[in-house]
């Protein structure tokens, strides 16, 4: 079983118009920037991006939505630092945005890849994230039913892997991503180093059987 492409462009092919999307990352640390990129360059829009946040500046994300091939936004945090490209994209109607509160947004995703049906959250409890919802009041104390989050493909960010598709992640970078590999019906991975032996098991964070395909990529400095 070899589960390595050649290139990021034949990692992201699969991916088409409509998609819904999960790309790991937290602020800078972890985000796929080379399977963002060449999903740019491979053309699928109308997609629904699930992230911690909409991006920032000219990079990653941002790039999708400058070049208007996101329809919906699910995310913790819209508007980051310099996150132009969303501001602009929302103030003129062009996208939807589903705001989560960071910890419901991990959880729904996790939710999603252990198969659970749902769980109860004080969270957003009384005010309009609650809205449509349904709540409870158990001892005292309310909560909201949050259901899980899946999507299509996930785009993921790892630091070592090998041809079985197995993970690891260096540091912060781990964030979103091992949850959102078990929550995507196809996980893609780029990785800084790609072996052709095993990793060392006690190393693995992402099991290869949740990887569909991964490829090389040094992001640039």
């Amino acid at each position: 079983m070899d589960k390595r492409v050649d290139t990021l462009a034949a990692a992201v092919a699969p991916i088409h118009d409509g998609s819904s999307v999960m790309i790991g990352g937290f602020g800078s640390s972890g985000i796929p920037f080379g399977l963002i990129d060449a999903l740019l360059t491979q053309g699928a829009s109308g997609l629904t991006i699930i992230s911690n946040n909409a991006g920032a500046g000219e990079t990653g994300i941002a790039t999708l939505l400058a070049a208007g091939r996101v329809a919906r936004v699910i995310c913790s945090y819209p508007r980051s630092p310099g996150s132009i490209w969303f501001e602009r994209r929302y103030e003129a109607g062009e996208i939807e945005l589903e705001v989560v509160p960071q910890g419901t947004l991990a959880e729904r995703i996790r939710a999603a890849g252990a198969g659970i049906g749902g769980f109860l959250t004080p969270t957003g409890y009384g005010t309009l994230l609650a809205e449509g919802k349904e709540t409870r009041v158990i001892d005292g104390r309310g909560y909201v039913m949050e259901s899980p989050l899946h999507a299509d493909f996930a785009l993921l960010r790892a630091n070592r892997g090998d041809r079985w598709g197995n993970l690891s992640y260096h540091a912060t970078a781990r964030n979103f991503n091992p949850v959102m590999a078990m929550a995507a019906a196809r996980s893609i991975a780029e990785v800084r180093y790609l072996s052709d032996g095993a990793l060392p098991p006690e190393t693995v964070v992402t099991p290869g059987i949740f990887v569909d395909h991964l490829t090389q990529y040094e992001v640039r400095p």
